[in-house]
């Protein structure tokens, strides 16, 4: 399959403040997005790629004179992969809060009294809802009244999801992988350790490091650490580094490293911590805390879905335990209630949570076939 080759991001400035859930507003705002293919000439061929918590608008495809710049579903968006970019106009929109060139914490508050200073921990809180209605303006800006699909994986599956309740009739497919209608009690709890890491990290001030030149690089590479690890299934972990030790022998010692997975894991930890931002982190797991459409119809499901017009593809790994399958079962059964156009594939992977991200045969298989069929209603 051949590969969309380099790509450049695009700029699109919202001088409309930008109401949110929360009350608040995000005022004189830019969105980075990017997109793939052509858009026909009905405009009936855009699918919106919904990202997740550390990722961005880059998709696919590279950037001219970067190393290792793949986009972060390359693998799955291009040129005759499944989400088939000679056939699709795909676009990926940087999520405000974000920390890849969105307005986000880092960027400097227009509000007066700030004196130029960046937002730090003044950003609002934002929502699932505030993103989606966010990336709604976007395609109002790309003259896109209707998307052939709206696709995302993890968090990126809680805002298709949401756009088929918000924005009801501007999809005709919803595809939402490896998610979740809310999070669990477990999820929320590992979501909080991760963000005490950061927050009490001498480094922090208050959200506000960024005026002393410094980065809570500690508190980062612990929340990176523990959310890897619900990442990733306890086979998959046992596979690559069971018990394999970095020395011949045991050191004897409580804190150098004497296991590879602890090795793997303070790597992951220190790559994450150059190239993300502390008060975004705080702000998208809080946006993950907070999704559960059905709270406001009584903590009843079906009732939510109501609204819903698009047809839906559901996608869950057997070994995700962060988002397991139960958790999407739950949607379809809501989805089935109301009679609702809904398929399911449940893959047997090994990998956990990331599965929605590698290449696995059997889930792109899913996803080609389903996409294939999306073609048909506008090319036939």
């Amino acid at each position: 399959m051949a590969s969309l080759g380099h790509v450049t991001p695009q700029r699109m400035h919202f001088a409309e403040p930008l109401p949110l859930k929360s009350g608040a507003r995000l005022a004189d705002y830019t969105l980075v997005y990017e997109t793939y293919g052509s858009l026909n000439a009905d405009r009936s061929n855009a699918v919106l790629v919904c990202h997740a918590l550390n990722a961005s608008h880059h998709v696919a495809g590279t950037y001219e004179g970067q190393d290792r710049s793949e986009g972060w579903w390359d693998n799955l968006v291009g040129p005759g992969k499944p989400l088939d970019t000679d056939r699709f106009f795909v676009i990926g929109i940087n999520n405000p809060g974000s920390c890849f060139g969105s307005t986000g914490p880092m960027h400097a508050n227009p509000d007066p009294a700030a004196g130029g200073r960046p937002y730090g921990a003044d950003f609002p809180v934002m929502t699932v809802e505030d993103w989606v209605d966010a990336q709604a303006r976007v395609l109002d800006q790309l003259g896109i009244t209707q998307l052939a699909a709206v696709l995302g994986g993890s968090l990126g599956g809680m805002q298709a999801l949401s756009w088929s309740l918000r924005h009801p009739t501007r999809l005709r497919h919803c595809v939402a992988v490896a998610t979740a209608p809310n999070l669990s009690a477990q999820n929320i709890a590992f979501n909080e350790v991760a963000r005490r890491a950061i927050v009490t990290d001498p480094d922090f001030h208050g959200g506000h490091f960024y005026a002393h030149g410094v980065v809570p690089a500690r508190g980062l590479r612990v929340a990176r650490m523990i959310g890897h690890i619900t990442y990733l299934s306890d086979d998959s972990m046992e596979a690559k580094f069971g018990r394999s030790l970095r020395a011949a022998e045991l050191g004897y010692s409580t804190q150098d490293i004497e296991f590879q997975i602890e090795s793997y894991l303070r790597y992951q930890g220190e790559k994450f911590s150059e190239y993300f931002d502390a008060n975004t982190y705080l702000l998208i797991t809080r946006a993950l805390d907070y999704f559960d459409p059905a709270r406001e119809h009584g903590g009843d499901l079906t009732r939510a879905f109501a609204a819903a017009q698009a047809k839906f593809m559901l996608v869950s790994f057997t070994t995700d335990w962060r988002f397991s399958p139960a958790r999407s079962r739950e949607i379809v059964k809501a989805l089935v209630d109301n009679q609702r156009d809904v398929s399911y594939a449940e893959i047997d992977a090994p990998h956990g949570h990331d599965a929605f991200l590698l290449e696995d045969p059997r889930y792109h298989a899913v996803l080609r076939a389903y996409f294939d069929n999306v073609a048909k209603e506008f090319s036939a």
